[in-house]
């Protein structure tokens, strides 16, 4: 016969529950900012023409995909393909070129390399 007591039974630890005691902060590193920045995440991962995608698909699917009933629809989504690469090629050139565009929300790498070149990290 085997007895299990609760109260003699090791207790578990629960990562969930809160420390008790703050824990020391070990600084590894120096606390400053580099001077560059990498590129690495500087792959785009936006999807182009989505609206007009959805749209060319349901009018294929209501034709049995005969592209002669959807040419509205097929035109509509080349040309907004052809206007997304036209955009996608001007701001990849600024990218290269490190050119900084005055209100831009996304920079490349480069880009920001040259704003922390103007303003460096203290």
């Amino acid at each position: 016969m085997r007895l299990y007591f609760p109260i003699l039974a090791p207790r578990r630890t629960n990562a969930r529950r809160y420390q008790r005691e703050p824990v020391p902060f070990q600084m590894l590193l120096p606390l400053k900012l580099k001077k560059e920045v990498s590129g690495k995440g500087d792959k785009t991962k936006e999807a182009a023409c989505m609206q007009e995608m959805a749209v060319l698909f349901a009018c294929f699917k209501k034709s049995e995909f005969d592209q002669q009933q959807c040419l509205k629809e097929v035109s509509a989504f080349q040309n907004c393909y052809n206007e997304y690469n036209q955009r996608a090629k001007v701001q990849r050139e600024m990218g290269k070129k490190g050119i900084l565009v005055p209100g831009e929300k996304k920079l490349t790498h480069k880009q920001l390399n040259q704003l922390l070149k103007t303003y460096p990290p203290l």
